[in-house]
Protein backbone atom coordinates (compact mmCIF):
# COMPACT_ATOMS: atom_id res chain seq x y z
CA UNK A 1 0.00 0.00 0.00
CA UNK A 2 1.35 3.76 -1.01
CA UNK A 3 1.72 5.76 1.98
CA UNK A 4 0.16 9.34 2.15
CA UNK A 5 3.22 11.75 2.60
CA UNK A 6 2.39 14.14 5.27
CA UNK A 7 4.50 17.38 5.51
CA UNK A 8 3.97 19.21 9.05
CA UNK A 9 4.26 23.16 9.62
CA UNK A 10 2.74 23.33 13.34
CA UNK A 11 3.10 24.98 16.28
CA UNK A 12 3.02 25.14 19.20
CA UNK A 13 6.28 22.15 18.99
CA UNK A 14 3.87 20.12 21.45
CA UNK A 15 0.77 19.57 19.04
CA UNK A 16 3.41 19.26 16.37
CA UNK A 17 5.10 16.16 18.45
CA UNK A 18 1.27 14.81 19.47
CA UNK A 19 -0.14 15.43 15.27
CA UNK A 20 3.68 13.40 14.67
CA UNK A 21 2.98 10.32 16.65
CA UNK A 22 -0.58 10.23 15.55
CA UNK A 23 0.56 9.96 12.00
CA UNK A 24 3.66 7.88 12.36
CA UNK A 25 1.49 5.04 14.05
CA UNK A 26 -0.30 4.51 10.73
CA UNK A 27 0.76 2.09 8.33
CA UNK A 28 -0.94 3.90 5.22
CA UNK A 29 0.83 7.40 6.10
CA UNK A 30 4.02 8.63 6.65
CA UNK A 31 5.48 12.43 8.27
CA UNK A 32 8.27 12.78 5.20
CA UNK A 33 9.21 16.47 6.46
CA UNK A 34 8.36 19.07 9.10
CA UNK A 35 9.16 22.57 8.71
CA UNK A 36 9.18 25.37 11.96
CA UNK A 37 8.17 28.49 9.13
CA UNK A 38 5.54 28.67 6.55
CA UNK A 39 8.56 30.45 4.45
CA UNK A 40 9.92 26.88 4.48
CA UNK A 41 6.75 25.09 2.61
CA UNK A 42 7.91 25.38 -0.75
CA UNK A 43 10.61 23.95 -0.68
CA UNK A 44 9.99 21.40 1.23
CA UNK A 45 7.21 20.21 -0.76
CA UNK A 46 9.13 19.72 -3.93
CA UNK A 47 11.74 17.84 -1.82
CA UNK A 48 9.76 15.61 -0.53
CA UNK A 49 6.54 14.76 -2.52
CA UNK A 50 4.18 15.76 0.08
CA UNK A 51 0.60 15.30 -0.56
CA UNK A 52 -0.62 16.78 2.33
CA UNK A 53 0.08 19.52 4.71
CA UNK A 54 -0.52 20.10 7.98
CA UNK A 55 -0.10 23.55 9.53
CA UNK A 56 -1.53 26.02 12.17
CA UNK A 57 -1.31 29.51 10.16
CA UNK A 58 0.50 31.82 11.72
CA UNK A 59 -1.28 35.29 9.91
CA UNK A 60 -4.96 34.03 9.21
CA UNK A 61 -5.03 37.22 7.34
CA UNK A 62 -1.88 35.83 5.00
CA UNK A 63 -3.37 32.27 4.85
CA UNK A 64 -5.36 32.24 1.44
CA UNK A 65 -2.13 33.63 0.00
CA UNK A 66 -0.23 31.06 1.65
CA UNK A 67 -2.38 28.87 0.00
CA UNK A 68 -2.68 30.05 -3.32
CA UNK A 69 1.34 30.20 -3.53
CA UNK A 70 1.37 26.25 -2.90
CA UNK A 71 -1.37 25.50 -4.94
CA UNK A 72 0.74 27.31 -7.66
CA UNK A 73 3.51 25.14 -7.39
CA UNK A 74 2.13 21.58 -6.64
CA UNK A 75 -1.77 22.10 -7.59
CA UNK A 76 -2.89 18.64 -6.19
CA UNK A 77 -1.73 19.43 -2.86
CA UNK A 78 -4.20 19.24 -0.16
CA UNK A 79 -3.79 21.81 2.93
CA UNK A 80 -5.49 20.68 6.69
CA UNK A 81 -5.22 24.48 9.07
CA UNK A 82 -5.28 23.13 12.65
CA UNK A 83 -5.95 25.77 15.67
CA UNK A 84 -3.20 26.01 17.61
CA UNK A 85 -5.60 24.67 20.30
CA UNK A 86 -5.92 22.06 17.94
CA UNK A 87 -10.21 21.76 18.39
CA UNK A 88 -10.49 23.06 14.83
CA UNK A 89 -9.46 21.91 11.19
CA UNK A 90 -10.28 23.44 7.89
CA UNK A 91 -9.62 20.94 4.64
CA UNK A 92 -8.74 22.73 0.98
CA UNK A 93 -8.12 21.34 -2.07
CA UNK A 94 -7.44 22.84 -5.06
CA UNK A 95 -11.44 23.56 -6.58
CA UNK A 96 -12.68 21.71 -3.81
CA UNK A 97 -15.26 23.70 -0.99
CA UNK A 98 -13.61 24.23 1.99
CA UNK A 99 -14.51 21.34 4.78
CA UNK A 100 -14.82 21.91 8.55
CA UNK A 101 -13.64 19.80 11.44
CA UNK A 102 -14.99 20.82 14.65
CA UNK A 103 -14.18 17.40 16.01
CA UNK A 104 -10.83 17.32 16.12
CA UNK A 105 -10.73 13.76 17.31
CA UNK A 106 -7.34 11.06 16.46
CA UNK A 107 -10.53 9.49 14.79
CA UNK A 108 -11.82 12.39 12.84
CA UNK A 109 -7.83 14.14 11.95
CA UNK A 110 -6.74 10.79 10.26
CA UNK A 111 -10.39 10.36 8.84
CA UNK A 112 -9.34 13.73 6.90
CA UNK A 113 -6.18 12.94 6.02
CA UNK A 114 -7.36 9.51 4.49
CA UNK A 115 -10.06 11.85 2.27
CA UNK A 116 -6.99 13.72 0.79
CA UNK A 117 -5.40 10.75 -0.59
CA UNK A 118 -4.17 11.66 -3.89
Amino acid sequence: MRKINVLLAIRPRLLSAVVRHLVERQADMAVVSEVSEPSELGAAIRATAAEVVILTPVDADREPELRSQLWSQSPHLKIMTLSATGDTALLYASGSPTKRRDDVSEASLLSAIREFRC
